[in-house]
Parts: C-alpha cells; structure tokens; sequence
C-alpha cells in the first residue's frame, strides 16, 4: 500500500464500509430475530454535533441573516467492519 494513492484507499474502505452496511441491512431482513441478528446488526453512531453537546448531531452557526449547519453522523456495525476489513485486504493483497 506504499505506492497508492491515499485518495484510492480512502474511496476503497469507504466503498467497502458501504458494501458492509448495505449487506447488514440484506442480513436485517433474511435473519430471524434472536441474538445473531442482534450481534450483527447492533451499530454504534457517532454524530460530529455530540463534540459539541448538541441532541440533534448538527453544529448550527446562526448569522440572524444566514445559517449554516454541519452534520457527520457514523453508524458502525459488525457487518461494515466485516467489509471494511474485506476493502482493506483487497487494497492490500491485489494490485
């Protein structure tokens, strides 16, 4: 991964995170509930507004004549990092 280009490796593990998400909401259909569908499909969310204390997840700058607002949020479950970790063997193993 020395001669790659970091934009390339960014666009692979966000394309592998989706692919994860994606393949995690195929999952929350075709299982059953129980506790596999649980452990698969538990995410954890991260809101750039929560650095800040706000409940929405939005950093919101009012200048009384415009507004501007902010907002990342993150939702991490075991299946994006089970395609995170696929993107990043891809990138790694085949050129």
């Amino acid at each position: 991964m020395k001669n790659r280009d970091a934009s390339l490796i960014i666009i692979g593990l966000f394309s592998g995170a989706m692919i994860g998400g994606v393949l995690g909401k195929i999952l929350s259909w075709a299982l059953p509930n129980g506790v596999v569908k649980d452990f698969f499909l538990t995410s954890l969310t991260y809101h750039i507004g929560g650095l800040t204390q706000n409940e929405v997840g939005v950093i919101v700058i009012d200048l009384s004549i415009i507004v501007i607002k902010f907002g990342l949020s993150m939702s991490f479950n075991f299946t994006s990092v089970i395609g995170l970790a696929t993107a990043y063997y891809i990138l790694r193993y085949f050129r």
